[in-house]
């Protein structure tokens, strides 16, 4: 199961990275180029950390050829991508929540602590889109007021993992905590639930002040 769900969070990520580059007007090579980052960012990153080798796209070498083959077949049709550029979020939330649930499972399996395993699980989640907002020269979303990202993350990789103490069937935790990180994620991007900024603490921590000047 935990193989589906790492292939699933691929395709879902490249999707989400092609879009993301065609929103930006990049050339093949760009969204090839993001394809390939938010597909393999996270998961890069978490196999780094737990000294996990060979990365997990070079031990499962089909997975390069899947992401490239959606980001060139997206850049031959751009067309289609204008049209599914209104579904971002689908692929975005997908991604996010298969990615952290397999970023928790194999970091618990290498030993570390349920709380290392939720932290290295929303690294798995997030830091893909993270690398592509920086190829498509934005402030990470992760980094700015904006609807939650790591949050939804981190609680989709936690239900897993407390699913997981109490003994629930492995394949139920992993799909209840799938199920947790997209639907957090989308309820975020439509209703925009974000972070307060440090801006808007200050500003709402500062006495208001009434039309004759008194404060209220």
């Amino acid at each position: 199961m935990i193989e589906t769900i790492e292939f699933s969070a691929v395709v879902a990520s490249s999707i989400f990275g092609v879009l993301l580059a065609a929103r930006k007007e990049m050339d093949a090579v760009g969204i090839i180029t993001v394809a390939l980052a938010v597909a393999f960012g996270g998961g890069t990153l978490r196999d780094l950390f737990l000294d996990r080798t060979p990365l997990f796209w070079i031990a499962n070498q089909h997975y390069t050829v899947i992401v490239f083959t959606i980001a060139l077949a997206g850049s031959l049709f751009p067309r289609a991508l204008i049209r599914l550029e209104r579904y971002l979020a689908i692929p975005d939330a997908l991604g996010m929540g298969l990615f952290a649930v397999v970023g928790a499972s194999y970091s618990l399996d290498a030993g570390t602590s349920f709380f290392l395993a939720a932290i290295l699980g929303t690294v798995t989640g997030t830091f893909g889109s993270v690398i592509g907002d920086v190829l498509c020269n934005e402030i990470p979303s992760l980094f700015r007021p904006a609807p939650l990202c790591a949050t939804c993350a981190f609680t989709g990789a936690w239900l897993y993992l407390l699913c997981r103490a109490i003994g629930v069937d492995g394949d139920l935790a992993l799909m209840a905590g799938v199920a947790a990180t997209a639907a957090f994620r989308l309820a975020a991007l439509r209703w925009n639930i974000h972070l307060p900024s440090t801006a808007e603490r200050i500003k709402a921590s500062e006495p208001k002040i009434d039309e004759t000047g008194k404060n209220g």
